[in-house]
């Protein structure tokens, strides 16, 4: 069988994966109605023969992790179409003429019905206003209800499926009474929507979620990229990683307030995550060149402590990484991210698509590093100076 012809059995399964990869994982970042961009991401994977076995997220890459998660690979790219053509089914205008000025208008329209109504199975602003609630009141502590997205998940999302641990799920929170930044792993706990709906309860427009006796928000306030989560794994498993930001963190310089509120936003959720890959390639490559300086030392000559070292750096994980990042269109601006429009939502969809296929072109980037190596990474926009 060629190495680029997926086996149909193992498909159902695990999906094609490259020769000595142990785990397809999909990081998932937040961004709100961005990501609809990671669906695409997702579509293209599915269609070249590629499902993840791990999927790691933070507000509504939780949710799209939920979705793909809990649902059998042929089911999950229909059951994300539903779950975003009914957050984005409210109708803006029916007809938007060409041209960026009206896009704009248009998108503001949007984002404006998105603060006054909510969005159709996701969230409804509450009866009475926080400003006029009592403290303690339910309503006193959020602008909107999140209960619409808790059936929302029900609907779509089989937790029993999840909770069998066929495929790793993971999604990060932030504990509202001690600041930790904590993960939900299905590893160690039994997932429910309340689990999901945390790491996307993002202050102060959604509610914080209660498990157990400790309340949890959005997991972006302290960390929009999970990453992490994957790269502190103690089981040296080789790994080819999808990781798929909603935020650049390279910009253009801001012409005007507009502007400049939407670059401050890249800046804040992007969460530096090309300085953070790049720092630990580096300690991983670093740790190589030790493993093998090690080697080339007598064994009569190593204390007890270095042995010990030398063998916990033998089998280090083999990581390369693909690196998908939205590219903000020129209309858009600071409300991109809670802009719920079927256009917009069409148009990040075919983004993440169009980067993903663009990025598989690229047989090459598939390949796990070489023995040793450590880590690559990965980036079509940088590689190719978008």
């Amino acid at each position: 069988m060629d190495a680029r012809t997926p086996d149909t059995h193992a498909l159902v399964f695990r999906g094609w994966r490259p020769d000595r990869c142990n785990r397809v994982a999909l990081v998932l970042q937040g961004g709100g109605a961005l990501g609809a961009y990671q669906a695409g991401v997702y579509q293209a994977l599915h269609e070249d023969g590629i499902e993840p076995d791990w999927v790691c997220g933070v507000s509504i890459g939780a949710i799209n992790s939920a979705i793909i998660a809990g649902n059998p690979p042929e089911r999950r790219l229909d059951r994300l179409r539903a779950f975003w053509e009914h957050i984005t089914g409210r109708k803006v205008w029916h007809y938007t003429p060409d041209g960026d000025i009206y896009r704009k208008a248009r998108n503001f329209a949007s984002s404006y019905l998105t603060t006054a109504l909510g969005q159709p199975g996701f969230f409804k602003p509450h009866d009475v206003n926080p400003w006029l609630s009592l403290a303690g009141a339910r309503t006193a502590t959020s602008y909107y209800d999140t209960s619409p997205l808790r059936r929302t998940l029900l609907e779509l999302v089989d937790f029993d499926l999840i909770n069998a641990r066929k495929m790793h799920f993971a999604v990060g929170a932030v504990n509202v009474l001690t600041g930790n930044f904590l993960y939900f792993d299905n590893k160690k706990e039994v997932i429910g929507p309340e689990h999901v709906m945390a790491s996307g309860a993002l202050p102060p427009a959604l509610p914080m979620v209660k498990i157990g006796t400790d309340h949890f928000w959005d997991g972006g306030i302290v960390s929009n990229t999970p990453l992490q989560h994957l790269l502190d794994q103690q089981d040296k498993t080789n790994s080819l990683v999808f990781q798929v930001d909603l935020f650049s963190a390279r910009g253009s310089l801001p012409r005007d307030i507009q502007e400049v509120m939407a670059r401050q936003k890249d800046i804040v959720y992007s969460s530096r995550t090309r300085h953070n890959t790049d720092i630990y390639r580096r300690e991983n490559n670093l740790k190589a060149d030790l493993y093998r300086a090690l080697g080339k030392i007598p064994e009569h000559q190593l204390t007890e402590r270095e042995r010990g070292l030398r063998d916990s750096l033998k089998d280090l994980p083999e990581i390369t990484i693909l690196q998908l990042i939205y590219q903000q269109k020129a209309y858009e601006g600071h409300a991109k991210d809670y802009e719920f429009s079927a256009t917009s939502m069409r148009e990040h969809w075919q983004s993440g698509l169009e980067d993903t296929r663009r990025t598989l072109q690229r047989r090459d980037w598939l390949a796990m590093p070489e023995p040793g190596t450590g880590i690559v990474v990965h980036d079509v926009h940088r590689e190719n100076g978008y």
